[in-house]
């Protein structure tokens, strides 16, 4: 008979907690993106003769080419919501985050790599985007400075408090 050994499941890496950027350090950065994706959108326009009425399609062909898809999750409860964002090949070094009252936004850019092989060195290149940029608007005001964002197994974690409303509300006296 042969002994069956009970294979552990693999844990999780441990989480790292990420801090958040100002909002205004990060717009310079997504501007630069965005300044990729019509670049290569308006190549896209260039290439087809300059034929007029493709715009928004060109623009999500750039967008596909030049960002990674993420899939992002969202619940809520009174007082927080959670949100929950893939963005698997990345990790803490090339993710920035900033998180306002009414949106959450996730920067992403993976180095390319260099590998030396037989005494010469080679870019690692690949049709796989390397960036992202993804602007979650949020329903409900938040509380950016009680937010904590954390990074584990290549999900990116926001729990944001709700900012404080008052449902008993009372009109001013007159």
């Amino acid at each position: 008979m042969k002994s069956q050994r009970a294979s552990k499941p693999k844990a999780d890496p441990p989480a790292v907690r990420l801090r958040p950027s100002n909002p205004a350090d990060l717009q310079p950065k997504m501007q630069k993106v965005q300044l990729a994706i019509a670049r290569r959108a308006h190549e896209l326009f260039e290439a087809r003769g300059g034929e007029h009425g493709h715009d928004l399609e060109d623009w999500f062909r750039a967008e596909c080419e030049l960002l990674c898809p993420v899939s992002v999750s969202m619940s809520e409860s009174r007082d927080e919501i959670s949100v929950r964002a893939s963005v698997v090949g990345f990790d803490e070094t090339e993710l920035e985050v900033s998180i306002e009252p009414h949106r959450i936004t996730i920067l992403g850019n993976k180095e390319t790599r260099e590998m030396k092989a037989e005494g010469r060195t080679i870019e690692q290149t690949g049709s796989y985007p390397h960036q992202i940029l993804e602007v979650v608007h949020l329903a409900t005001e938040v509380m950016p400075e009680r937010a904590v964002v954390e990074l584990q197994a290549g999900v990116l974690k926001f729990e944001l408090p709700a900012a404080a409303t008052n449902e008993f509300e009372t009109a001013p006296a007159a």
